[in-house]
Order: C-alpha cells, then structure tokens, then sequence
C-alpha cells in the first residue's frame, strides 16, 4: 500500500481563508449599496423606477465579465495583482458616483468600476481558496462563498443609516475610501502564490474530464453553466421579490426585509453543513441534494403564505441554497486541473449571476402578467427542475466512469 501524499493544507490555509472571506465581506458591497441606495438615487435624478435600478444592473453585468477576466489573470499572476487592481478601481468608482451629472453616468461608472473591480472579490477568491486545501476542500470552498451572502448582512444597515445620515452621494464616497483602507492592506496576506505539489493528493488528479465523466471540457464547463443559470433562475424569485411579495399580502416591506435577513443568515449557516457534506460525498450529489431541498422549499412557497409560515420557509430555502454555489466550485476542482481553477470556477460560478438577473426580471414579469406570483413559483420550480436533471445526468455519468475504471483494474 503505497503512503499517504502529503497534504498541502497548514495554518496558513486557514488564514488566507479567513481573509478572503473578509475580502468578500468588503468587496461584495457593490451587489447590495446600490439596491439600498436606489430610492434616493430616483429621487435625486427623479427618474423611473426602472431606469433607477439601471446602475444595480449594469454592475451585476459588471460583475459577471469582471469575474471571468480576473479567473484567467489569477491564472496567469495569481489573485494578488488583479484583486489590488480591482479594489483601486472599484473604490475609485464610488468616489466617481458621488459627483456624477445624470443617471446614465451613473450607471455606466457602476458597470464598469463598481461591478468590474468589486469582480475580484466574488468568484476569482473562491477559486483561489481551493488551491490551498485538499482534506478540507469543500468547507474552505462553502466558507468563501459565504462572503457575498455575509455582505448582504453587513452592508445595508450600514449603507442605509449612512445615506438617512448624509446622503447616497457622501456615503458613497465613504464606501471607496473605506473599500481602499482596509481592503488593500488586507490582501497583501495574499502575496503568496500556491506551488506545484507533485507529491500531494492534488497531482493524483489528472483533470481530465474525459476520462471522469465521459465529456469534453467544453461540454462539461457549458452543462455546468446552464444548470447554474437554471438553478439561479429558482433562486432569484424569493430573494428578489419576497420584500414585494410580504407587501401584497399586507405584512409589510419590514417584515419582508426581515424574513430576506433570515433567509441570507441561515444560507450563511448552512455552507458549514453543506462544507461537511462536499468533503464527504462531493460535488455532483452535494449539487443534486441542494437542488432538491431548495424545489423543496420553493414549493412550500405556494400552500404557506402566513405570517409566521413564511419566516419559516424562508429560513428553509435559505438552509437550502447555501449548498448550491459552493458546489461549483467543488465540482470545478475535481473534473478539471488545478491551473485552470481560477478561470474556469470564476466562470462557473459567474454566470449563476445571469441567473439572478434573469430570474429576477421573469418573476416580476410573470407578476405583472398575471398578478400573482404563484405563476412565477411554479416557473422557478421549472427551471429547478431542469438544474436537477443536469446534475442527476451528469453524476450518473461520472459514477459509470468510476465503476469503469474500477474493473479495468481489476
């Protein structure tokens, strides 16, 4: 029985993770500061409702280029140089916002400021954190992720008391000079670069998806895609509309804002859960479970429409989805080598915000459609579904090649 390979996890592991999560936490800003600034943004340019969301829209786009991009610079010269570069630009751009003469201005200086340089904050740090574990890799992945989901938490009170306080435009300066305070001094802890390990667990892999799963890498990364856009589609109709939803049913936007609270701080909770379940069974029966759970809990949408029920079916899909993006990631590092990780994961998990996007705008527009949101329930438990199909597809397939392999070597 040949030895143990070394593992490439230490103590410094650990606190790159804790930094980038803290990264995250900061960078992450962008996708919450602009939906909590949108009402005084109308105002002040007394603009439409919808032209109003335009800066949140395009940084979101911003996000979903900005994160591909810094995957292949991280590849090439590590996170550190476009993470500093992203950070610089996104601090400038909400100094940029602050003085800018019309919505439009605004909106562009979000997309290509805010939404590209707050990119490296997101996706290219979760891939990064995966290059540093291998016993542990699916919790160090679950707890990256979980930045964005904690700046969700973190930001809005803030940002909303700031800008009650003394304005969207002051705050936003604030947000880039505080952005740029802390968060370029902290990602100097990233300086390292990660080694090739010829010896560890991580070269037992070859990344070849042909040979694990029986698909091109093309193939593969496009099913991987899709299903990510399908399951975000699903998710995007509670954390988008539940606020709106709490509204019509006469609770309130408080109540919704707190049960959107919930949800976000029990998805936080959960990626220690779904962490433990990655190291153990992996990513394709992680992804299928948590695609489940959450056509589960989107179900109990449509019976439950009580006070009290909906806390708690929210803090069910919030349990439910923490899984779901860190599974990406895992499934990302065990089909494909390690030198593509920043490219390919920044991608996967990426295009899942195209997802939110589209699901979002299909939500309201079957609301508007037909009045209820019942029809936009039933259309997210659609696009789930499809999610489940894929992943189901995908591990029968990668099973099969394991039970090949298997008995040719027996």
């Amino acid at each position: 029985m040949p030895p143990e390979k070394p593992s490439i996890e230490t103590s410094y592991s650990w606190i790159r993770l804790a930094v980038s999560m803290a990264l995250s936490t900061l960078g992450c800003v962008g996708m919450w500061s602009l939906v909590v600034a949108l009402p005084a943004v109308q105002a002040d340019f007394n603009a439409p409702r919808a032209e109003a969301a335009l800066p949140y829209t395009f940084a979101i786009v911003g996000f979903m280029i900005g994160g591909i991009v810094v995957g292949r610079l991280a590849d090439r010269f590590g996170i550190l140089p476009p993470l500093a570069g992203g950070t610089i630009l996104m601090s400038l751009g909400y100094v940029l916002t602050a003085f800018a003469p019309s919505l439009s201005v605004f909106a562009m200086i979000s997309g290509v400021t805010i939404g590209l340089g707050g990119a490296a904050s997101f996706a290219p740090l979760v891939a990064d954190v995966s290059l540093w574990f291998d016993r542990h890799r699916g919790l160090a992945i679950a707890l990256a992720t979980a930045g964005s989901s904690l700046a969700g938490v973190v930001w809005p009170p803030i940002v909303q008391h700031a800008i009650a306080a003394h304005g969207w435009r002051q705050t936003h300066i604030g947000i880039g000079l505080f952005c740029l305070a802390t968060m370029l001094p902290l990602s100097l802890v990233l300086l390292r670069r990660q080694v090739a390990h010829t010896t560890t667990r991580e070269a037992a892999s070859s990344g070849d998806t042909m040979q694990s799963i029986g698909l091109s890498p093309s193939v593969t990364q496009g099913l991987l895609a899709v299903a990510g856009i399908c399951c975000c589609v699903a998710m995007a109709m509670p954390q988008v509309h539940l606020v709106a939803y709490c509204g019509d049913l006469g609770y309130g936007s408080a109540r919704g804002a707190e049960m959107l609270a919930v949800m976000l701080g029990f998805s936080v909770a959960s990626r220690l859960i779904f962490g433990w379940l990655l190291n153990r069974i992996g990513g394709l029966p992680t992804l299928l479970l948590g695609s489940a759970m959450q056509a589960t809990a989107l179900a109990l949408y449509l019976p439950f429409n009580g006070l009290v029920s909906l806390y708690v079916v929210s803090a069910m899909f919030g349990l439910a989805q923490g899984g779901i993006v860190p599974s990406y990631a895992v499934i990302i590092r065990e089909l494909f080598p390690a030198r593509e990780a920043g490219f390919r994961v920044s991608l996967a998990i990426s295009v899942t915000l195209a997802g939110m996007a589209l699901g979002g705008w299909m939500a309201g527009a079957i609301y508007d459609w037909t009045g209820s949101y019942a029809s936009a329930l039933v259309n997210g438990i659609a696009w789930n579904v499809v999610n489940m199909a894929i992943a189901a597809w995908l591990l029968q397939r990668q099973r099969r090649h394991v039970v090949g392999a298997c008995v040719a070597l027996s």
